[in-house]
C-alpha cells in the first residue's frame, strides 16, 4: 500500500488528465496508485476516499462502488443523485455510542420481534420528489448507521440474495459525522430533509458531544418535528412502541444488567432478568423473613425460658420467704411458749412464795400463839406458885 503523499500526487495527476480529456470517468479507481479523479475536484483529494464527489450512474454504483471498492482502503460510499459521498469513519466516542444504541435496539427486537435491522454497509433507496430534476425526482442510496425495517413495511427484507433494501426504512439512526462542517450539515440538514421527504418515520441523530443530538418524528406535510423528552428526560418511539431511553444514559451508557433493573428499560432489556432478580430478591426476603421469624421464635423461647427461670426463682424465693416466715413464726411461737412457760414458772414461783409467806406467817402465828400459850402457862404457873406461896405463908 503506497503512502498518503503518493496517493494524493497520483489522484491529482489523474484529476488533471480527466479534466483535460473532458470525460466522466465511471470505472472504479482500482489500486490506490491508479485512482481516477472526481468530475468536480476539490482543492485536495482524500487518499482514504479518493472517489468522494465522483459522478457515476446508479447501475455503476451498485456494481462497482456499493461494496468495498478497494481491497486495501477502508472506505464506504453512499450515492446521492449521481454523486459518490464517502461515509466518514467514526471516532471512539461516536463508535461507543453507536454500539450501545445498537445493542439497545437488538434487545428491543429480541423482546418484540416486529422489525429487522440494517446497519453500516447496508444501503436503502430514497426516491424524493424534486421539481428541479428533469424527471421530477431524484434518488439517493443511503447507508444508515442503523436502519429499522418494520415487518409491516410494504417492501420485504431478508432474502439471502439481497445486499440492499429497495424500500424506505421506518427508522434511521445516524451517528453524527463532525470531522468537517460539511459532514455535520449532511447529517443534520441534508439527510434530515431527504429522510423526511422519502417518508422515514423517525430519524435519530446520535452525538456523544450532545451538540447535534436530535430525535425527530414525521408529521403531516412530510416534515419532521423534534421529539421532546418527558419530565424524566425520557424519549419514546412511535415506530417501535415501548422503545424508550433516558437522555442522560446516552452519555453514561450503562450495562444491560443495570438497564434491565431500570423501569425505563425493563420492558424490553432482558425482561426476564428483572423477574429473576425480583424472584431472587423475594426469595431472599422470604429467607430473611423466615430467619427473622426463627430468630424471633428463638428470642421468644429464650424469653419464655428466662420467664420460667425467673418464675421458678421467684417461687423459690417465695418458698424460702415462706420457710423463713414459718421459721420466724415457729421461733415466735417458741418464744411465746417460753415466755408463757416463764410466766407460768414465775406465777408458780409467786404462788409458792405466797404459800411460803403464808406458811411462814402461819408458823409465825403458831410460834406467837405458842409463845403466848407458854407465856400464859408460865404466868399461870407463876400465879399458881405465887398463890401457893401465899397460901403457905
Amino acid at each position: 500500500m503506497e503512502s498518503k503523499e503518493a496517493l494524493r500526487d497520483s489522484s491529482q495527476t489523474q484529476t488533471g488528465s480527466s479534466q483535460a480529456a473532458g470525460t466522466d470517468v465511471s470505472e472504479p479507481a482500482g489500486p490506490p496508485a491508479q485512482v481516477e479523479s472526481p468530475a468536480q475536484p476539490g482543492p485536495s483529494v482524500n487518499p482514504f476516499a479518493p472517489d468522494d464527489g465522483r459522478y457515476v450512474s446508479k447501475e455503476e454504483y451498485w456494481a462497482r462502488w456499493y461494496e468495498n471498492p478497494y481491497p486495501d482502503i477502508d472506505v464506504s460510499y453512499e450515492w446521492n443523485n449521481g454523486r459518490l459521498e464517502a461515509k466518514p469513519l467514526p471516532n471512539e466516542p461516536q463508535l461507543d455510542l453507536y454500539k450501545w444504541f445498537l445493542v439497545l435496539l437488538h434487545c428491543y427486537i429480541e423482546t418484540y420481534p416486529i422489525a429487522k435491522l440494517i446497519n453500516l454497509e447496508t444501503g436503502f433507496v430514497l426516491k424524493i420528489e424534486d421539481p428541479a430534476e428533469p424527471s421530477g425526482q431524484r434518488e439517493a442510496v443511503r447507508k444508515p448507521d442503523i436502519g429499522v425495517i418494520l415487518n409491516s413495511n410494504p417492501v420485504p427484507w431478508g432474502g439471502v440474495d439481497r445486499r440492499h433494501f429497495d424500500g424506505v426504512c421506518d427508522m434511521v439512526v445516524e451517528a453524527v459525522s463532525d470531522s468537517t462542517p460539511a459532514e455535520v450539515l449532511r447529517d443534520t440538514e441534508e439527510k434530515r430533509r431527504d429522510y423526511a421527504l422519502a417518508g422515514v418515520k423517525e430519524y435519530y441523530i446520535l452525538d456523544p458531544g450532545g451538540e447535534h443530538m436530535r430525535f425527530y418524528r414525521l408529521v403531516a406535510g412530510g416534515q419532521y418535528e423534534e421529539i421532546q423528552p418527558d419530565a424524566g428526560g425520557v424519549i419514546a418511539s412511535d415506530v417501535l412502541p415501548g422503545l424508550q431511553f433516558r437522555l442522560e444514559e446516552l452519555e453514561r451508557q450503562p450495562g444491560l444488567k443495570t438497564l434491565a433493573l431500570n423501569n425505563v428499560y425493563s420492558g424490553y432489556v432482558i425482561p426476564d432478568f428483572q423477574i429473576s432478580v425480583t424472584r431472587t430478591e423475594a426469595a431472599e426476603q422470604r429467607a430473611d423473613a423466615e430467619a427473622a421469624a426463627r430468630q424471633a421464635e428463638a428470642q421468644r423461647a429464650d424469653a419464655e425460658a428466662a420467664a420460667r427461670q425467673a418464675a421458678e426463682q421467684r417461687a423459690q424465693e417465695e418458698a424460702a420467704a415462706r420457710q423463713t416466715a414459718e421459721q420466724r413464726a415457729q421461733e415466735e411461737a417458741a418464744a411465746r411458749q417460753t415466755a408463757e412457760q416463764r410466766a407460768d414458772a414465775e406465777a408458780v414461783a409467786r404462788q409458792e412464795a405466797e404459800q411460803r409467806r403464808e406458811e411462814e406467817a402461819q408458823r409465825a402465828d403458831a410460834e406467837a400463839a405458842a409463845r403466848r400459850e407458854a407465856e400464859e402457862k408460865v404466868r399461870a404457873m407463876e400465879d399458881e406458885m405465887a398463890r401457893r406461896g401465899r397460901q403457905s405463908s
